[in-house]
């Protein structure tokens, strides 16, 4: 594929590269003050639906209606990404996203909140936010060009991640300070919807001039159906999607392997459940910034990675103790966060500029949906068979799955599939060596 511009100079390398570019660079900002945000409304959501329903399943319910616009709408949102400048489109959808979250928290204040009303606007923000990501994740390509793009990708993974380590504590702070009811969740609530406007500003603060914006689709029909015919006619984008797959479905459901293991078998409570999750995302945090590192990322380093992660998580299945399952758990977040960082990072960076919306949007629902389809099995087999089991088995289909798209890629490949043939060519024109005849003594 060829690059969207050249660049005049050697670009910076290090973990920090693309941060050298002023509108990334902004935006970088205004994206880590949103994702401390984003972590604001869901602890403080998450605590709301308690404080009305006591309901563990009222709760899971406002966490699928928020994810489920994403496997709905990412394909529209792909195609969307696509055909209206990425900047005016994200605009929007800050302000989209603020809306139904400033009128949750204002209700939540006021003390008239109702658990239908949590769902109706929880669903709202997930739609918005389910038309943002493609969106976002393919402006980063516009801003930073191909040379930093792989550093810009993994370092949106780590404000995501760091977001996750301030956020959930953060908004524990504020609840407690502010009284610890329906009325506190409303203020963070309410932090959250004000946090969009850092993004706001951001992007109005970019210079126009020195974005590398790609080529719009226009009106045509067919566009998802084309973005899905781009992603067959390439195995190696099909073997990245295989692999988040199988790490997504069977390896990435931590909410709940890491609660099987924190209640069932070492007996604690919420507090060490927690706990367990700040721990794994310090890894988390230190794999985006692994990948960050990596210029040119490869299929074989997702591939290891995957396996890596797979191996870890069986690994962690045998711990004997608390404190030793959450010695590994850092390992876990490492591992499973390098290979999907870099996998995001060689989607965007190999697919033609018209597509990467479109790409994008379908690596996404990929992502989002294989979580809660592998989540019911790993929960039957921890409840037949129990902890242990469920997240060795967790392990194990990582792996088998990952071998097995790797072993198909292979096949499918035509330069590695023309390397073996060229191999078993060479190994079978190689002179046999016949036996020495024997020495005639006589």
């Amino acid at each position: 594929m060829s690059r969207t511009h050249t660049a005049s100079t050697a670009p910076r390398t290090g973990t920090f590269a693309s941060l050298e570019v002023r509108n990334y660079r902004i935006y970088a900002t205004g994206g880590l003050l949103s994702n401390v945000g984003t972590w604001l409304q869901s602890t403080a959501q998450a605590w709301l639906v308690l404080e009305l329903t006591g309901s563990g399943a009222a709760l899971g319910l406002t966490i699928a209606l928020q994810l489920l616009p994403s496997l709905l709408l990412s394909p529209v949102a792909g195609v969307l990404a696509d055909r209206v400048p990425k900047r005016t489109l994200l605009r929007w959808l800050q302000v989209g996203m603020a809306l139904p979250s400033a009128l949750l928290g204002a209700l939540a204040i006021a003390g008239v909140v109702q658990v239908w009303q949590v769902y109706v606007l929880t669903t709202l923000f997930g739609a918005a936010r389910a038309l943002e990501a493609p969106a976002r994740q393919s402006f980063v390509a516009e801003m930073v060009g191909q040379e930093h793009l792989s550093n810009a990708v993994s370092l949106n993974s780590a404000s995501f991640n760091s977001g996750r380590l301030v956020g959930p504590a953060l908004a524990g702070v504020l609840i407690a300070a502010l009284g610890s009811g329906v009325f506190a969740t409303g203020w963070v609530i309410l932090a959250n919807a004000l946090s969009y406007g850092f993004v706001l500003l951001a992007l109005q603060l970019m210079d126009p001039s020195t974005l590398h914006p790609a080529p719009l689709t226009g009106d045509r029909r067919g566009a998802v159906r084309a973005g899905v015919r781009y992603v067959r006619s390439r195995p190696d984008l099909v073997l990245l999607f295989a692999c988040v797959f199988f790490m997504g479905s069977f390896g990435m459901n931590f909410a709940v392997t890491t609660a099987l293991m924190a209640t069932e078998e070492f007996g604690k409570g919420a507090g060490e459940f927690g706990l367990l999750g700040s721990i794994m995302a310090t890894g988390s945090l230190a794999g985006a910034l692994l990948a960050a590192r990596r210029e040119s990322p490869r299929l074989r380093f997702i591939v290891g990675a995957a396996l890596a992660f797979s191996a870890v998580q069986m690994l962690s299945a045998v711990m004997p103790t608390y404190v030793t399952y959450a010695a590994v758990l850092p390992l876990v977040g490492l591992s499973v966060l390098t290979a999907v960082t870099t996998a995001n990072a060689l989607i965007q960076m190999s697919t033609d500029p018209a597509m990467r919306g479109r790409v994008a949007s379908l690596y996404l629902m990929v992502f989002l949906g294989s979580v809660p389809l592998g989540a019911p099995l790993i929960g039957w087999l921890g409840e037949a068979f129990g902890a242990r089991w469920a997240l060795a088995a967790s392990g194990l289909g990582v792996g088998i799955g990952v071998t097995l798209s790797a072993v198909w890629f292979m096949r499918q490949d035509a330069p590695i599939r023309d390397a073996l043939a060229r191999r078993r060519r060479r190994r079978n024109r190689r002179p046999v060596p016949t036996p020495h005849e024997p020495l005639d003594l006589a």
